[in-house]
């Protein structure tokens, strides 16, 4: 880690990067983080830990993430001799199997809808605590909810980032949550009449009392027991279409992640339905540049727009569940096809469109301990609160990821019942030589690979430090030739991209630009060296 990332932080108004050699955990809430830390110090692994912090996010910000979501993870296992596997966890959930396309149009909608039963599909996020626990964790799993459990019961105090998000979501709501369906989340989430503002305490008994259940029974009851006949009840009661046998069939994917070489680093994603392969192909682009040496370059970022428009272009066109896609992944990510995609890069601002490669609302966070495990993970309801699709008497806000669907008849990604969206939450990992570096992830919708490409090249090629890499300011591809940006770029830079033709927008509000979170383990001493994202009210906690 010496040799790679620099210590310093050429933003100074910010703050530096954490280091600690016993664990770590980073998260989007101080509270969540410092719930994990408590499981390291009880003698819980990273894994432990990151269950603990999960379940306690989905208390302590459900505008982003909460029961009724999805989940992904990318665990490193330490050996005794220094050796270890990364392993890839996809809790992803398939649409219902009443879920069908002529269904949907049935209904009158022309595109998947974004609120109500409609983008509701299975979730996977309790799932996931449960798989984790089974495999990897090392204290009961009755022990890892517990501090969820009690700051559901007892209240906790909003912070300043999430009240913001529920007053706007709350905004939102009031006029379009007018269904059966979607009357519960006012007697949930604004039970004073309004949205919490910061410091307001907030307490869910009924949320606790399902993270007892989940903790009692290992998360069965969500699949398979009384949280499933609720939500069976409550769908069909409503016009839903999830169904007790839905839930029952759910399974977990372990699976084996995809990666990419950049600049002699090995950067991890978790392969389709999940868009990590997006950062991997724009990277593969970005490999082929061998003189960038400068953020605030206007090659650099000319070619960085550039990449991850031809890499979403492609991702959008050929990834989804992995057993309908027909285009191979391995063909998506090879060399030959990353360079002809680069020859597609030019002077000027592109309107992308898919290549033709050969045939063949969300919380990050991340934890270490001082054994050398690892896990990234996220977790989320996809859009905000979800759905708006509350269990009533449960606390279980579902999720819409449906939304991501597609209604063309001929798209790779058309709805279909038993079938995965393309996912947008996707968890990151660099490795070294066969050795962990660590956990890296930015949520935050279709920005995800966007800023995971960003964020790998401020550490590798510009030679920042976690937190640096977090702090430095974003972009983001809003389609066609729109880049909108973050304050901190200089003015210059911005015209001299405008008059290569893409379309500026000066962003002054940071909260579309993601949040991130990173840790890396020096192999050589073991030392961990944090980062955590300064966009919202995050936290590290180290022991």
């Amino acid at each position: 880690m010496h040799h790679t990332f620099s210590h310093q932080n050429p933003y100074p108004s910010c703050r530096s990067a954490t280091y600690a050699r016993n664990g770590m955990v980073a998260a989007s809430q101080p509270q969540a983080a410092q719930v994990g830390r408590d499981i390291l110090s009880r003698g819980g692994n990273a894994v432990d830990a990151a269950i603990a912090t999960a379940a306690a996010l989905t208390v302590v910000e459900p505008t982003g993430n909460g029961i009724g979501g999805d989940a992904f993870a990318l665990v490193w296992m330490q050996d005794e001799d220094g050796s270890g596997q990364l392993h890839g966890l996809n809790a992803s959930g398939v649409a219902p199997g009443a879920l069908t396309r002529d269904a949907v149009l049935d209904a009158g909608h022309e595109q998947m809808p974004l609120y109500g039963w409609t983008p509701v599909t299975v979730p996977g996020t309790p799932s996931a605590w449960a798989a984790l626990s089974e495999r990897f964790g090392k204290l009961p799993f009755e022990a890892l909810l517990a501090p969820a459990i009690r700051l559901a019961r007892e209240g906790f105090p909003v912070s300043p980032a999430i009240s913001e998000q529920w007053q706007r979501a709350d905004k939102c709501f009031r006029p379009v949550f007018t269904d059966a369906a979607t009357q519960e989340w006012f007697a949930l989430f604004t039970p004073e009449g309004h949205a919490p503002q910061p410091g307001d305490m907030f307490k869910s008994e009924r949320h606790a009392e399902t993270l007892e259940s989940l903790a009692q029974t290992r998360c069965e009851s969500f699949y398979r027991g009384e949280l499933a006949e609720k939500i069976d009840a409550f769908s069909r009661a409503t016009g839903g279409y999830l169904r007790a046998t839905d839930l029952a069939a759910h399974q977990i994917e372990w699976v084996d992640p995809i990666s990419v070489t950049y600049r002699g680093v090995d950067v991890w994603e978790i392969p389709p339905n999940g868009q990590g392969i997006v950062a991997l192909m724009g990277l593969n682009i970005m490999e082929g540049f061998d003189d960038l040496h400068s953020r605030d370059d206007l090659s650099v970022l000319h070619r960085q727009c550039e990449a991850i428009k031809l890499a979403y272009a492609d991702g959008h066109a050929f990834v989804t569940h992995a057993e309908h896609m027909t285009t191979c992944i391995e063909n998506l990510l090879s060399a030959r096809y990353a360079d002809s995609r680069r020859n597609e890069i030019t002077e000027t601002a592109m309107d992308p469109s898919p290549g033709a490669p050969h045939a063949g609302g969300t919380v990050y966070l991340a934890t270490a301990d001082g054994d050398g495990n690892m896990v990234s993970f996220i977790q989320s309801n996809y859009h905000n609160f979800g759905s708006g699709v509350v269990v009533p008497d449960t606390g279980i806000a579902l999720h819409n990821r449906g939304h991501g669907f597609s209604l063309e008849v001929d798209h790779v990604n058309v709805v279909a019942p038993g079938k995965k969206t393309f996912h947008t939450i996707i968890p990151g990992f660099l490795t070294r030589d066969g050795q962990a570096l660590g956990p890296f992830g930015v949520m935050g919708g279709f920005m995800q690979p966007q800023g995971h490409m960003q964020v790998v090249m401020n550490l590798l090629d510009f030679g920042l430090n976690p937190q640096a890499a977090l702090d430095a300011p974003r972009w983001q591809w809003t389609g066609g030739r729109r880049i909108s940006v973050e304050h901190g770029y200089p003015v210059h830079l911005l015209r001299e991209m405008a008059l290569r033709g893409h379309e500026i927008d000066y962003a002054f509000d940071s909260t579309g630009f993601g949040r991130g979170q990173i840790i890396l383990r020096d192999p050589g001493t073991g030392v961990l060296c944090g980062g955590t994202e300064p966009r919202t009210d995050s936290a590290i906690a180290v022991l």
